[in-house]
């Protein structure tokens, strides 16, 4: 599945000694996404993503379960960008709204650093054309300030998705999953590395921590989750030519 950083490449700490000149072209095209296949998904998305995009699940070391959509099944390519750099659905998820700006944490993790990707390509260093970042006097301007309150709400989303993910984690109702679909000729394609909620353990739990899980929001999360898996049918067609009739699976657990 997705990489953390993903399509990031050269992350610098923004700065008026070295990008007063600097400006971002405005622009509504993610070519720039296009080799992602799927990307991390905060709590606050979930209602507006379950329509459009699959949502999984990864485990880390800590067993702390992070929320993915998904957005293809090779690795190296996203079936949501058009030709034309464009966005094909009508929800775009923050991870990808924020860019090229991302917040980078000290060793200690107390102090958060707002950054930027020197490499992408809607950058101009001249002052030319699009939002600049800082005034004349290396002042923040107005569009530098609306990006770095938008990363502060991203982080803080991120720390409460965190926070459930560690619930969730601790939960043990997760199970290892995968999708895939087959080509007339047989040719199979599969998607793994990603982890689904079991019906069957969440039917399991007891009254305490159900109880728990509906306080904190987290079985809200639980069922968005598990209806959005349906989507897997969407991304399937998006994969396939009209040659491509025979649809195999689109989880291991049927959806919803």
């Amino acid at each position: 599945m997705a990489k953390q950083l993903l399509f990031y490449d050269l992350i610098t700490p923004v700065s008026s000694a070295r990008h007063r000149d600097w400006s971002v072209r405005p622009s509504h095209k993610f070519s720039f996404a296009s080799k992602a296949n799927s990307v991390p998904l905060m709590a606050a998305e979930f209602v507006a993503a379950a329509h459009e995009y699959p949502i999984v699940f990864t485990l880390d070391d800590n067993n702390v379960a992070m929320p993915l959509v998904v957005l293809g099944f090779d690795a190296d390519r996203s079936l949501y960008v058009r030709a034309d750099g464009s966005w094909d659905a009508k929800y775009v998820p923050a991870f990808i709204r924020r860019y090229p700006f991302i917040f980078s944490a000290s060793d200690d993790g107390q102090t958060l650093t707002l950054c930027i990707d020197e490499a992408y390509e809607g950058l101009d260093r001249d002052m030319n054309d699009g939002q600049r970042l800082f005034s004349d006097d290396g002042d923040r301007t107005p569009y530098l300030e609306r990006m770095l309150e938008f990363v502060n709400q991203y982080q803080g989303e991120h720390q409460r998705t965190v926070a459930l993910g560690k619930i969730l984690g601790d939960l043990d109702i997760l199970q290892a999953s995968e999708a895939k679909f087959a080509f007339n000729d047989g040719k199979e394609h599969a998607l793994r590395g990603f982890y689904c909620v079991s019906r069957e353990k969440l039917k399991q739990l007891g009254p305490k921590k159900l109880q728990q899980i509906f306080a904190n929001d987290l079985l809200e999360l639980i069922y968005l989750h598990l209806y959005s898996l349906r989507n897997f049918e969407e991304l399937i067609l998006r994969s396939t030519t009209e040659q491509a009739v025979e649809l195999k699976a689109a989880t291991s657990e049927d959806s919803p």
